[in-house]
């Protein structure tokens, strides 16, 4: 079942620029010229290519510059074909469309911040390093990747900003010392982290070995956890607003059941990450499986993402 994109708008590719081994940074303007939508730091797009897939990716300049978005797209060797088209096939002058901005890693106020990135995982980290300098806060940036090579924008990013940039490029230097850098827990401090799943892992786990406060550490994912549940077992949905109710079978997602009785909603990537199905909950309790809400936004049980998450009972009342 093709994705749905209920808010998508046409822009042109202005520039593609090399950055590192097999990253390339793509510019994006709207094609009548209007700026684009608002965003802050830690906010992804979903981009949507003539082929029919849809990827999602931070933005990576400042908000504060709305003439254009700019996007960095790793090539990765096993990509389901977006990475390899951006890579083989995107040029200057051709269309695409995106999204609006959608932001579930939001840089919130802080005394001071360590960002741990690796990787394409700088990508969100770059905005809200301009911020968090902005704000004259207290902030350090860890930059780990195989190479000096595979590292993109660590020249712009040492040049601009110094010692508060530590690079560590693991050929030379090994793997980021986390037991170091998360050292000294502090409430006056949150911890942001971008990378692969091993990283994310890593540092989640020395966090709360250490005695870092759950709710301090904040992690955005490339890909969807594998999370312990209970069987699936059916149930009904109340669309409100749609005026419909619908019996999701067992095995089938909330979200391909509201599709099936033709209720529109916004989705993208399927597995819980991106969350662009978000959906405000107006009964019913929630078995969440998604990426993407806190422990405390789970426990308000106000949203969840329709693509993975399901009834913890027999009914929900969903705002659709």
């Amino acid at each position: 079942m093709r994705d749905v994109q209920l808010s998508d708008f046409e822009v042109v590719t202005t520039q593609l620029t090399l950055e590192a081994d097999g990253i390339v940074s793509v510019r994006l303007e709207r094609v009548d010229g209007q700026p684009l939508p608002a965003w802050q730091p830690g906010a992804h797009v979903d981009l949507v290519l003539p082929v029919g897939i849809t990827r999602q990716y931070s933005l990576i300049d400042s908000p504060a510059d709305l003439s254009s978005y700019r996007i960095a797209v790793l090539q990765q060797r096993n990509s389901r074909g977006g990475s390899e088209y951006v890579h083989v096939f995107l040029r200057p002058g051709q269309r695409v469309r995106i999204g609006a901005p959608r932001n579930h890693f939001s840089l919130d106020p802080a005394d001071e911040y360590r960002f741990i990135g690796g990787g394409i995982g700088i990508t969100p980290l770059l905005s809200m390093a301009r911020a968090a300098d902005a704000r004259d806060a207290d902030w350090r940036l860890h930059y780990g990747g195989r190479s000096l090579r595979s590292m993109a924008y660590r020249r712009e990013l040492r040049a601009a900003y110094g010692d508060r940039v530590e690079l560590w490029p693991s050929d030379l230097r090994g793997r980021l010392p986390l037991d170091e850098l998360l050292s000294a827990p502090s409430r006056r401090t949150l911890v942001y982290c971008c990378g692969p799943e091993q990283l994310i892992e890593a540092v989640r786990e020395t966090a709360a070995r250490v005695g870092w406060a759950q709710e301090d550490v904040r992690f955005e994912r490339f890909a969807p956890t594998v999370h312990e549940h209970a069987p699936d077992r059916a149930f009904e949905v109340e669309a409100r607003r749609s005026g419909t109710t619908v019996a999701i079978e067992q095995g089938e997602s909330l979200l391909d059941g509201l599709l099936r009785a033709g209720i529109g909603v916004s989705s993208s990537c399927r597995s819980g990450v991106c969350g662009a199905c978000e959906t405000r909950v107006i009964e019913g309790a929630v078995e969440h499986r998604d990426d993407i809400l806190s422990a405390a936004q789970r426990a308000a049980g106000e949203a969840m993402m329709v693509c993975v998450s399901r009834a913890r009972g027999d009914r929900l009342v969903l705002d659709v």
